[in-house]
């Protein structure tokens, strides 16, 4: 499958990004800057520079033709409110309506874990963030594509186990950057998970059986 990967220069995306190019799918990872392009293309992706700040619908739709997933996993990562609007609720919408322009029927959320931090003194940007994840699930939820939205608790570098927590409501914890981008390439193979929100922990269920679990046959 043609795989387009918008925030493929994160940690998660990167991830994704060579787990599809080992298993022979067509990951295409979309990118800010040129020179971000050589160290993913050696992880096996092709790459397309665009910006979701600067690059409009058109320009998206025309390079999204042919693709057969979109998945969203890009974001401002703290660089304020004004790039979190622009990135982690604006950017969605762009591109769900450059997905669905495009013909392109499945579209993977990357969001964010609900619970994350509420027993901390977090400060409004932090809200904001989470408000504007809130709106771009919502956005994604009504829209005519065949979405999964994927809510990861904290993020952690720690190595893979292969092994996960998986469901609709599950309590909060952590998960490997590794886990999600497996959980990631096996939702890719699994249209029977479409229109599920689904949240995603450390666990003792591999992750194949995980997303096995949730399944839900298209109508």
């Amino acid at each position: 499958m043609k795989v387009a990967i918008i925030g493929a220069n994160g940690k998660v995306g990167s991830r994704l990004g060579q787990l599809l190019a080992e298993r022979g799918d067509e990951p295409v990872g979309y990118i800010r800057k040129k020179e971000q392009a050589p160290d993913l293309e050696a992880l096996g992706m092709k790459t397309n520079v665009a910006d979701l700040v600067e690059t409009d619908v058109a320009e998206y739709a025309s390079m999204l033709e042919g693709t057969d997933v979109l998945v969203f996993a890009a974001g401002a990562g703290g660089a304020g409110v004004d790039a979190t609007k622009a990135v982690d609720g604006e950017g969605v919408s762009k591109m769900i309506t450059a997905a669905e322009n495009a013909g392109v029927k499945r579209f993977l959320l990357v969001s964010a874990f609900p619970d994350a931090w509420r027993d901390k003194d977090m400060p409004d940007s932090f809200e904001f963030y989470m408000k504007m994840k809130r709106k771009a699930d919502a956005g994604l939820a009504k829209s005519s594509l065949d979405w999964t939205i994927l809510r990861p608790g904290t993020l952690t570098d720690d190595p893979g186990t292969g092994k996960v927590k998986l469901g609709p409501v599950i309590p909060y914890g952590q998960v490997s950057r590794d886990d999600v981008a497996a959980v990631l390439a096996e939702l890719i193979n699994n249209d029977e998970t479409a229109r599920l929100v689904l949240e995603l922990t450390e666990g003792a269920t591999p992750i194949q059986e995980a997303v096995a679990d949730q399944n839900r046959p298209l109508q």
